[in-house]
Protein backbone atom coordinates (compact mmCIF):
# COMPACT_ATOMS: atom_id res chain seq x y z
CA UNK A 1 0.00 0.00 0.00
CA UNK A 2 1.31 3.42 -0.85
CA UNK A 3 2.16 5.29 2.29
CA UNK A 4 1.56 9.56 2.73
CA UNK A 5 3.82 9.22 5.98
CA UNK A 6 7.20 6.98 6.57
CA UNK A 7 7.91 6.30 9.79
CA UNK A 8 11.73 6.67 11.15
CA UNK A 9 13.70 5.95 14.08
CA UNK A 10 17.05 5.20 15.84
CA UNK A 11 19.10 1.92 16.41
CA UNK A 12 17.59 2.23 20.76
CA UNK A 13 13.90 1.50 19.89
CA UNK A 14 15.10 -1.78 20.57
CA UNK A 15 12.38 -3.37 17.66
CA UNK A 16 13.18 -6.91 15.44
CA UNK A 17 14.94 -6.06 12.25
CA UNK A 18 11.70 -8.54 11.18
CA UNK A 19 9.45 -6.18 12.54
CA UNK A 20 10.58 -2.99 11.30
CA UNK A 21 10.68 -4.68 7.71
CA UNK A 22 7.68 -6.07 7.95
CA UNK A 23 6.04 -2.24 9.31
CA UNK A 24 8.19 -0.58 6.72
CA UNK A 25 10.06 1.48 9.71
CA UNK A 26 13.45 2.60 8.81
CA UNK A 27 15.99 3.19 11.85
CA UNK A 28 19.11 5.22 11.98
CA UNK A 29 21.95 3.38 13.64
CA UNK A 30 23.58 5.16 16.64
CA UNK A 31 27.41 4.16 16.78
CA UNK A 32 29.25 2.26 19.54
CA UNK A 33 33.43 3.00 19.90
CA UNK A 34 34.83 0.09 21.99
CA UNK A 35 38.85 1.19 22.66
CA UNK A 36 39.60 2.89 19.06
CA UNK A 37 37.07 0.68 17.11
CA UNK A 38 33.71 2.19 15.98
CA UNK A 39 30.77 1.10 14.55
CA UNK A 40 27.09 0.78 13.49
CA UNK A 41 25.76 -0.34 17.11
CA UNK A 42 23.80 -3.47 15.36
CA UNK A 43 27.24 -4.36 13.55
CA UNK A 44 29.28 -4.81 17.31
CA UNK A 45 28.72 -8.66 18.88
CA UNK A 46 26.98 -8.10 22.22
CA UNK A 47 29.90 -10.53 23.77
CA UNK A 48 32.68 -8.59 22.08
CA UNK A 49 30.78 -5.55 23.99
CA UNK A 50 30.14 -6.98 27.27
CA UNK A 51 34.02 -8.44 27.09
CA UNK A 52 35.29 -4.90 26.98
CA UNK A 53 33.10 -3.71 29.65
CA UNK A 54 34.16 -6.02 31.84
CA UNK A 55 37.53 -5.56 31.17
CA UNK A 56 37.60 -1.62 31.39
CA UNK A 57 37.99 -1.36 27.85
CA UNK A 58 36.91 2.30 27.08
CA UNK A 59 33.14 1.95 25.68
CA UNK A 60 31.46 4.98 24.81
CA UNK A 61 28.28 5.85 22.10
CA UNK A 62 28.13 7.90 19.57
CA UNK A 63 24.53 9.87 17.90
CA UNK A 64 24.48 9.31 14.47
CA UNK A 65 25.41 11.94 12.19
CA UNK A 66 23.62 13.94 10.71
CA UNK A 67 24.17 12.80 7.11
CA UNK A 68 22.77 9.43 8.07
CA UNK A 69 19.52 11.12 8.64
CA UNK A 70 19.73 13.50 5.47
CA UNK A 71 20.08 10.11 3.38
CA UNK A 72 17.14 8.48 5.32
CA UNK A 73 14.99 11.65 4.86
CA UNK A 74 16.07 11.37 1.03
CA UNK A 75 15.64 8.09 -0.09
CA UNK A 76 11.80 7.94 1.19
CA UNK A 77 11.43 11.71 -0.25
CA UNK A 78 12.22 10.34 -3.41
CA UNK A 79 9.97 7.67 -2.93
CA UNK A 80 7.09 9.92 -2.62
CA UNK A 81 6.18 9.91 0.68
CA UNK A 82 4.51 13.26 1.78
CA UNK A 83 5.88 13.89 5.26
CA UNK A 84 8.17 11.66 7.57
CA UNK A 85 7.36 11.09 11.07
CA UNK A 86 11.02 10.27 13.18
CA UNK A 87 10.42 9.54 16.45
CA UNK A 88 13.89 9.11 18.40
CA UNK A 89 15.53 8.23 22.02
CA UNK A 90 15.19 11.57 24.65
CA UNK A 91 17.56 14.62 24.03
CA UNK A 92 18.69 14.35 27.21
CA UNK A 93 20.20 11.33 27.11
CA UNK A 94 21.83 11.57 23.60
CA UNK A 95 22.26 14.34 21.10
CA UNK A 96 20.26 12.05 18.35
CA UNK A 97 17.47 14.70 18.17
CA UNK A 98 19.84 17.21 17.52
CA UNK A 99 21.27 15.79 14.57
CA UNK A 100 18.14 14.53 13.34
CA UNK A 101 16.75 18.11 12.90
CA UNK A 102 20.02 19.68 11.64
CA UNK A 103 18.72 16.88 8.97
CA UNK A 104 15.14 16.97 8.69
CA UNK A 105 15.61 21.56 7.35
CA UNK A 106 17.75 19.96 4.33
CA UNK A 107 14.77 18.30 3.10
CA UNK A 108 12.04 18.80 1.05
CA UNK A 109 9.28 17.19 2.76
CA UNK A 110 8.50 18.02 5.81
CA UNK A 111 9.91 15.88 8.91
CA UNK A 112 8.61 15.85 12.00
CA UNK A 113 11.39 14.98 14.54
CA UNK A 114 9.84 13.94 18.09
CA UNK A 115 12.00 13.62 21.13
CA UNK A 116 10.26 11.07 23.25
CA UNK A 117 11.81 11.84 26.30
CA UNK A 118 12.46 7.92 26.53
CA UNK A 119 14.54 5.22 25.65
CA UNK A 120 14.05 1.35 24.87
CA UNK A 121 10.50 -0.03 24.02
CA UNK A 122 8.60 3.27 24.91
CA UNK A 123 9.95 4.41 21.77
CA UNK A 124 9.50 0.94 20.16
CA UNK A 125 6.08 0.37 21.00
CA UNK A 126 5.15 4.13 19.91
CA UNK A 127 6.72 3.84 16.40
CA UNK A 128 5.20 0.13 16.37
CA UNK A 129 1.36 2.00 16.56
CA UNK A 130 2.85 5.27 14.66
CA UNK A 131 3.75 3.15 11.94
CA UNK A 132 0.18 1.27 11.56
CA UNK A 133 -1.52 3.76 11.50
CA UNK A 134 0.84 4.92 8.85
CA UNK A 135 0.37 1.78 7.46
CA UNK A 136 -3.88 1.78 6.78
CA UNK A 137 -3.03 5.60 5.21
CA UNK A 138 -3.46 7.45 8.72
CA UNK A 139 -2.55 11.72 8.29
CA UNK A 140 0.66 12.87 9.46
CA UNK A 141 -1.37 14.26 11.99
CA UNK A 142 -2.85 11.15 13.30
CA UNK A 143 0.77 9.37 13.21
CA UNK A 144 1.77 12.23 15.37
CA UNK A 145 -0.59 11.70 18.02
CA UNK A 146 -0.54 8.34 18.08
CA UNK A 147 3.13 7.87 19.17
CA UNK A 148 2.69 10.80 21.34
CA UNK A 149 -0.03 8.98 22.66
CA UNK A 150 1.77 5.86 23.49
CA UNK A 151 5.26 6.84 24.79
CA UNK A 152 3.41 9.35 27.12
CA UNK A 153 1.79 6.52 28.80
CA UNK A 154 4.59 4.26 28.78
CA UNK A 155 6.76 3.12 32.05
CA UNK A 156 9.80 2.13 32.05
CA UNK A 157 11.29 0.36 34.65
CA UNK A 158 15.22 -0.49 35.36
CA UNK A 159 17.38 -2.44 36.65
CA UNK A 160 21.40 -2.52 36.89
CA UNK A 161 23.59 -4.74 39.04
CA UNK A 162 25.90 -1.94 39.33
CA UNK A 163 25.33 2.43 38.33
CA UNK A 164 29.02 2.61 37.77
CA UNK A 165 28.39 1.94 33.87
CA UNK A 166 25.83 4.69 33.87
CA UNK A 167 28.01 7.04 35.70
CA UNK A 168 31.16 6.73 33.28
CA UNK A 169 29.03 7.05 30.20
CA UNK A 170 27.37 10.33 31.85
CA UNK A 171 23.72 9.31 31.17
CA UNK A 172 23.00 9.44 35.21
CA UNK A 173 21.26 12.06 35.57
CA UNK A 174 19.01 12.14 39.21
CA UNK A 175 20.59 8.76 39.76
CA UNK A 176 23.96 9.83 40.99
CA UNK A 177 22.36 10.15 44.52
CA UNK A 178 22.45 6.52 44.48
CA UNK A 179 26.42 5.95 43.97
CA UNK A 180 28.12 4.93 46.89
CA UNK A 181 25.69 2.61 48.88
CA UNK A 182 25.88 -0.23 49.98
CA UNK A 183 26.80 -2.81 47.96
CA UNK A 184 23.98 -5.04 48.73
CA UNK A 185 22.09 -2.28 47.81
CA UNK A 186 20.10 -2.75 44.11
CA UNK A 187 18.87 0.24 42.60
CA UNK A 188 15.53 0.34 40.60
CA UNK A 189 15.25 3.08 37.86
CA UNK A 190 13.18 4.72 35.74
CA UNK A 191 12.58 7.01 33.22
CA UNK A 192 11.29 10.84 33.97
CA UNK A 193 11.52 14.30 32.33
CA UNK A 194 13.98 12.72 29.66
CA UNK A 195 16.33 11.38 32.22
CA UNK A 196 17.39 8.47 34.29
CA UNK A 197 16.09 8.50 37.95
CA UNK A 198 15.91 6.74 40.64
CA UNK A 199 12.90 4.36 41.23
CA UNK A 200 13.79 2.30 44.19
CA UNK A 201 16.32 1.07 46.34
CA UNK A 202 16.18 -2.95 47.74
CA UNK A 203 18.31 -4.81 49.21
CA UNK A 204 19.42 -8.05 46.82
CA UNK A 205 19.17 -8.76 43.69
CA UNK A 206 16.50 -11.37 43.79
CA UNK A 207 14.38 -8.64 46.05
CA UNK A 208 15.05 -5.70 43.44
CA UNK A 209 13.63 -7.67 40.67
CA UNK A 210 10.48 -9.35 42.58
CA UNK A 211 10.37 -5.43 43.64
CA UNK A 212 10.25 -4.17 40.01
CA UNK A 213 7.76 -6.91 38.74
CA UNK A 214 5.53 -5.93 41.71
CA UNK A 215 5.41 -2.16 39.98
CA UNK A 216 4.91 -3.58 36.41
CA UNK A 217 2.05 -5.04 37.33
CA UNK A 218 1.08 -2.40 39.56
CA UNK A 219 1.80 0.20 36.16
CA UNK A 220 -0.59 -2.31 34.02
CA UNK A 221 -3.50 -2.56 36.41
CA UNK A 222 -6.49 -3.81 34.30
CA UNK A 223 -6.09 -1.86 30.91
CA UNK A 224 -4.94 -3.76 27.76
CA UNK A 225 -1.26 -3.19 27.39
CA UNK A 226 1.39 -4.44 25.49
CA UNK A 227 4.52 -5.37 27.91
CA UNK A 228 8.24 -5.99 26.86
CA UNK A 229 11.10 -7.38 29.11
CA UNK A 230 14.40 -6.55 27.99
CA UNK A 231 17.81 -7.73 29.09
CA UNK A 232 21.70 -7.06 28.27
CA UNK A 233 23.46 -10.14 28.60
CA UNK A 234 20.65 -11.50 31.23
CA UNK A 235 18.44 -14.09 29.04
CA UNK A 236 17.52 -16.82 31.82
CA UNK A 237 16.44 -13.68 34.16
CA UNK A 238 14.67 -12.27 31.70
CA UNK A 239 12.92 -15.16 30.69
CA UNK A 240 12.21 -15.75 34.24
CA UNK A 241 10.96 -12.11 34.28
CA UNK A 242 8.36 -12.77 31.34
CA UNK A 243 6.82 -16.02 32.75
CA UNK A 244 5.66 -14.16 35.79
CA UNK A 245 4.74 -11.46 33.76
CA UNK A 246 2.52 -13.78 31.74
CA UNK A 247 1.10 -15.15 34.56
CA UNK A 248 0.31 -11.80 36.76
CA UNK A 249 -1.00 -9.02 34.01
CA UNK A 250 -4.47 -9.64 32.97
CA UNK A 251 -5.00 -8.39 29.94
CA UNK A 252 -1.97 -8.36 27.81
CA UNK A 253 -1.63 -7.66 24.16
CA UNK A 254 1.65 -8.39 23.37
CA UNK A 255 4.30 -9.55 25.23
CA UNK A 256 7.81 -9.26 24.03
CA UNK A 257 11.20 -10.40 25.07
CA UNK A 258 14.47 -8.76 23.56
CA UNK A 259 17.78 -7.82 23.97
CA UNK A 260 18.41 -3.77 24.44
CA UNK A 261 20.36 -1.75 21.84
CA UNK A 262 23.88 -2.28 22.15
CA UNK A 263 24.01 1.31 22.60
CA UNK A 264 21.75 1.71 25.49
CA UNK A 265 23.98 -1.81 27.32
CA UNK A 266 26.76 0.12 26.88
CA UNK A 267 25.42 2.28 29.79
CA UNK A 268 23.15 0.23 31.72
CA UNK A 269 26.05 -2.79 31.92
CA UNK A 270 25.85 -6.42 31.66
CA UNK A 271 22.90 -8.06 33.67
CA UNK A 272 20.79 -4.90 33.36
CA UNK A 273 17.01 -5.95 32.67
CA UNK A 274 14.20 -3.52 31.48
CA UNK A 275 10.29 -4.32 31.53
CA UNK A 276 8.09 -1.76 29.78
CA UNK A 277 4.11 -1.52 30.23
CA UNK A 278 2.56 -0.03 27.37
CA UNK A 279 -0.98 1.13 27.32
CA UNK A 280 -2.62 0.25 24.44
Amino acid sequence: MYRRVAIVTDSTACLPAQLTDQLGIEVVQIQVRIGDHTDDESRIPVPDLVSAMRSNVPVATIPPDPGAFFWTYNELAAQGVRSIVSVHVSSRQSATVEAAKTAAAQVRVPVHVVDTHTCGMSIGYAVQAAAKVAEAGGSVEKVLATAQRRFDRSTELIYVDTLEYLRRGGRIGAAAALVGGVLSMKPLLTMADGQITPLDKVIGADRALNRMLDIAIKRAGTDTVDVAVEHFDAPEKAARLLRNLRRRVPNVRQFMLTQVSSAIGAHVGPGALGITVSPV
